[in-house]
């Protein structure tokens, strides 16, 4: 959060009497006795956790935080120190240690103020010091965009978390305050961390099962990076609230009621179901807030599984189940560690309603998850098996980091990993296997071992022979057949789910096509130099190393590489190496029988595409440019390149779902941007055609409204389709001409908020 610059300083003396003064003063300066008495609480709030902790720590920390945020102001006006008080009373309320408190406190203290980090270690110990590094943003070193930047200190807090989740813990309750204070920021900014928020952290929070802290961060983050659905799904629970409560305190009634009867001993709490969650399915199932059919859900917490299957049966016997709609989380927990009885019945008068049973332990688990059962004792952090199965995933996350050097391919395969559907197969012994919805037996094999997906030549289900895309389902027995010598094929990126197969696939395609790149690249800088007469043995490696540098790559392969792959030209590079030597040959060039070299190389050495004459190589501008036809990446987007072979370079939205299959090259990605056009340049913005499916009530006036809003704003439209959707409504697809990303969104904007349209999308395709 933005804060004032901190007043320098060296530190001082933390005795108890120094430290009492020090506190005094700052807290005298930062809003009087009332943060002190928080202070105070959180005090008697650990103890109250843990009463044999002792707070000496958490003092010494907070007196430290007073004096070094001395002076510093959030964006909201508020003292600073009022930002890691509040981080470290999350962790309370987690029941974290003292250790886990402290450095709560000094989370931001390398970050936003002149201490170092040997320091806090020479004042609080090293443990301290290890878990404020895990945390610390990475702001020493130059990224080339912000999205470099995000990845490497993502990257850097996953490694620290592996030795220590506390440092995740913190890193949870520091955006979780940030998120609630998010309203005093500029626009741009609040949008910026809502959507980090729901593309990493709430799916961190998920995969380590605090499903809690979780859900506050999605409705947090769902307010500001839509807040046209978030006042539209707010508005239609908050309709639906009285009767919902009404109905929900009856049927809370009839179970307390039934429960006693059957002497199961349990208690019973009910819930709406949280809005971003709403959005979700509406989404997902394009259906209105009405069917959505666990909006409300009672919870039958138990004291042990018994009582939860009795309660099942129990709930069965009161009202229909809904069929497809009973899973059983306890008997195969989710990989979270998330344990559950679930099932949808039928009400009166045809409510529909979601019932969750679990037992008290399983309930702890589901709201707090790893925060739930860890300890610390004798300076060591313990953990359980089960919370080591937890963090099986992260390990093997540190593992595949070491074979993506691309930040936004670590960040891309972080994001799908973090947030999977699963399905659960089983091998033809018995054993569970879980891969992501839609997986198929190529991900089952990977999921298994690295070399029995390489190998995997064919796959049996349920005793049949069926095509490795087939998509796995609840139950399946699967059994991979495997082949010696079998190698992946760059199909399987084409329906693979897993990111472990993605990633294990993309790094075996992108070694051998960068060993033949380096092959290209050598024999395309041999025939230019026998084409203008320059000794090869007048190159030498290290003069090519050299060379790799000014091009800011690390060695001569690098270089050689970016020659075969054609980001490089090879009589570039041979003018650079030997210029005193480079002359135009007296006969004609001779022939050259490497057509792929050719292919792969020289025929991207174009001029612009016309119509693509916005879009730019970093660097460059004799390379063959044009947007990718799947995305349609209009002015504003953010891109990337991709060079392709014979066509130039394609540029495609950063977004993009296809981007993810063609980037497992590194080599071939290229930075890319957008240029002044010429109309641009004369005061006349360039258009770009843009599809745009409207789903809405099939009403009079409606697409007389709807052009409307579209017209309004200067917008030319290119053609317009209706067809009929499911559940009574139209579907209206558009093709607009938009300047740039913000003249799309204010058109999108105003027709969401047209009475009667349920949602609005950017088609990919036009």
């Amino acid at each position: 959060m933005a804060i004032q610059q901190p007043n320098p300083g060296a530190l001082a003396d933390t005795s108890p009497a120094a430290s009492a003064s020090i506190a005094q003063g700052g807290v005298k300066q930062s809003g009087g006795n009332a943060i002190a008495q928080r202070f105070e609480r959180l005090i008697l709030q650990v103890h109250e956790h843990r009463p044999s902790e002792n707070p000496d720590p958490i003092r010494k920390a907070w007196d430290f935080c007073v004096r070094f945020h001395e002076g510093q102001m959030r964006a909201s006006g508020e003292p600073y120190i009022i930002h890691p008080l509040e981080v470290a009373e999350v962790l309370a309320e987690m029941k974290l240690d003292a250790t886990a408190i402290a450095a709560g406190l000094l989370h931001d203290a390398v970050e936003d103020t002149p201490v170092t980090s040997d320091e806090i270690a020479a004042e609080f110990g090293e443990q301290v010091a290890h878990i404020v590094e895990g945390v610390t943003k990475i702001d020493k070193i130059q990224f080339a965009n912000r999205e470099d930047r995000q990845a490497e200190n993502v990257r850097k807090m996953l490694l620290a978390m592996v030795s220590d989740v506390r440092v995740v813990l913190i890193k949870l309750a520091d955006r979780l305050h940030n998120m609630r204070t998010l309203e005093h920021l500029k626009p741009e900014r609040q949008e910026a961390i809502a959507r980090e928020t729901l593309d990493i952290y709430a799916p961190l929070a998920h995969r380590l099962g605090m499903g809690k802290v979780r859900g506050e961060l999605e409705d947090l983050a769902f307010r500001y990076t839509d807040p046209v659905s978030y006042q539209q799904v707010s508005e239609a629970v908050e309709a639906r609230r009285a009767d919902g409560e009404q109905f929900m305190a009856h049927v809370e009634e009839t179970i307390v009621e039934q429960l006693r009867e059957h002497n199961i001993e349990a208690r019973v709490e009910w819930r709406i179901k949280r809005l971003y969650s709403i959005w979700q399915k509406l989404q997902k199932a394009q259906v209105s807030v009405d069917q959505v059919f666990d909006l409300l859900a009672i919870r039958i917490i138990t004291q042990d599984k018994a009582g939860c299957y009795a309660a099942l049966g129990l709930i069965h016997m009161l009202w229909r189940p809904v069929p497809g709609r009973v899973k059983d989380f306890i008997a195969i927990p989710r990989a979270n560690l998330y344990q559950s009885l679930h099932t949808t019945v039928m009400g009166e008068n045809g409510h529909q309603f979601e019932v969750q049973i679990r037992t008290e332990e399983m309930h702890r688990i589901a709201e707090e998850g790893i925060a739930a059962h860890w300890k610390y004792k004798a300076g060591e952090s313990v953990i359980s098996a089960r919370d080591e199965q937890r963090l099986a995933w992260v390990r093997q996350l540190v593992d595949w980091q070491r074979e993506m050097t691309d930040p936004n391919e670590f960040l891309s395969s972080l994001k799908m990993d973090l947030y999977p559907e699963e399905v659960y197969t089983f091998t033809p012994r018995g054993k569970v296997v879980i891969v992501p919805a839609d997986g198929t037996p190529v991900d089952f094999a990977y999921t298994v071992h690295t070399e029995v997906g390489h190998t995997c030549v064919g796959a049996k289900v349920n005793g049949r022979m069926v095509p490795l895309r087939t998509k796995l389902r609840n139950g399946d027995i699967v059994e991979i057949v495997t082949q010696n010598g079998h190698t992946p094929s760059r199909d399987w990126l084409t329906f693979t789910k897993s990111p472990r197969a993605r990633n294990k696939i993309k790094h075996w395609l992108n070694e051998n096509q960068r060993l033949r790149a380096i092959d290209v690249g050598r024999k395309l800088l041999e025939r230019e130099a026998r084409k203008f007469k320059v000794p090869m043995n007048r190159i030498e490696d290290g003069d090519l190393g050299r060379l790799a540098g000014d091009y800011g790559l690390a060695t001569a392969v690098d270089l050689l590489a970016g020659i075969g792959f054609g980001k490089q030209s090879a009589r570039q590079v041979l003018n650079r190496l030997a210029p005193e030597l480079l002359h135009a040959p007296g006969e004609e060039q001779e022939e050259t029988t490497d057509t792929g070299a050719a292919a792969m190389s020289e025929a991207v050495r174009k001029l612009h595409l016309t119509g693509s004459d916005s879009l730019q190589v970093e660097g460059q501008n004799d390379l063959l440019v044009y947007r990718a036809r799947c995305c349609n990446p209009i002015r504003g987007e953010e891109i990337v390149g991709y060079v392709t072979r014979g066509k130039g370079v394609a540029v495609h939205a950063r977004s993009c779902p296809n981007v993810q299959n063609l980037l497992y090259e590194s080599d071939r990605r290229i930075e890319v941007e957008w240029a002044p056009t010429a109309s641009e340049m004369a005061g006349r913005a360039q258009r770009y055609p843009v599809r745009i499916t409207v789903h809405c009530d099939d009403r009079s006036g409606m697409l007389k409204e709807m052009t409307a809003i579209i017209s309004s704003d200067d917008t030319n439209i290119r053609a317009v389709e209706t067809r009929d959707g499911a559940n009574g409504e139209a579907i209206v697809e558009f093709v607009v001409e938009a300047e740039d990303v913000r003249h799309l969104s204010r058109m999108v904007t105003g027709l969401r908020r047209l009475p009667g349209v349920r949602e609005v999308q950017r088609a990919q395709k036009l």
